[in-house]
């Protein structure tokens, strides 16, 4: 997809540099976010036969799981705004032979499906991005059936989420502290205060509106060592280093101090680090 979206730099994110480390690791990120899957699709529920569509699906693991889960008679639908990632996508449904997803690149907030409307909109983690939060809202609604559900992940605050806050602690350290953005602009921890996303929701039409805060652990068993490793790539570090422009030597500095504090959440079954995640759930009128 080459058109101007209202997501420009979001598609220019997720299609290029930062976003291609998404498309490397994908693997590593899914079984980071393996718990994250089950909490929304257990909480989405989806039956056998429905339609469902997975917004912001990345290289395509909740679509594959909620594919299970409505059977060979339901039908899922992935979309994302990175090409890449949606090709990895489809490289993944393209190896089972049954309840295999289908995949497509959009921009959610103007995107226009002309099949049948679906049963059910879930996301991980990806709705946090719209440039204009109502107007995405409202067109994932307008692809609803009458009832029909949508469910959705997003990070609570960074404060309850050890892989942002020690992250970012320990670039500040070494790189300086950042100066303060806007805590609502697209980003990971845009809609980490539910009542605002709440009465966006209720602003896009949105009805039953319900939401809230989940603690849950992100796993590597890999332990400590090699989630500071996927930190170097993914997250707040790798955003620090960008931005301030950071070498070598710095990286090498901040992902020890990282691997440090990872470190206090090592068990026998590897490295599992303290999160919160707020579940948002509402239907189309």
């Amino acid at each position: 997809m080459t058109e101007t979206t209202p997501n420009t730099a979001q598609q220019s994110f997720w299609s290029t540099g930062p976003g291609r480390h998404w498309v490397r690791l994908h693997r590593e990120l899914d079984i980071l976010h393996d718990r994250l899957t089950g909490l929304i699709l257990d909480a989405a529920d989806p039956q056998p036969g429905e339609r469902v569509v997975d917004i912001g699906c990345g290289a395509g693991a909740v679509a594959i799981a909620a594919a299970q889960r409505v059977g060979p008679e339901g039908h899922v639908l992935g979309l994302d705004i990175s090409a890449p990632l949606v090709d990895v996508g489809r490289e993944r449904a393209a190896e089972l032979t049954i309840c295999a997803p289908d995949f497509v690149v959009a921009d959610a907030q103007v995107w226009a499906h002309e099949g049948a409307p679906f049963d059910l909109c879930v996301s991980r983690m990806g709705l946090m991005f719209f440039a204009d939060p109502v107007a995405g809202f409202a067109n994932l609604l307008a692809h609803l059936r009458p009832g029909g559900r949508l469910v959705f992940a997003a990070w609570a605050a960074a404060e309850h989420n050890g892989w942002f806050r020690i992250a970012a602690e320990e670039a500040a350290a070494r790189l300086g502290p950042s100066a303060p953005g806007d805590p609502h602009a697209p980003g990971p921890t845009a809609f980490a205060e539910r009542a605002r996303v709440e009465a966006l929701l209720a602003h896009a039409g949105a009805a039953r509106i319900r939401s809230e805060e989940v603690a849950t652990t992100l796993s590597m068993p890999g332990g400590s060592a090699e989630a500071a490793a996927l930190a170097r790539h993914i997250g707040p570090v790798a955003a620090q280093l960008r931005s301030k422009e950071g070498s070598e030597a710095d990286a090498q500095a901040i992902l020890a101090a990282v691997e440090r504090r990872f470190a206090e959440y090592d068990t026998p079954e590897g490295c599992e680090i303290p999160a919160r995640i707020n579940l948002f759930s509402a239907i189309r009128p």
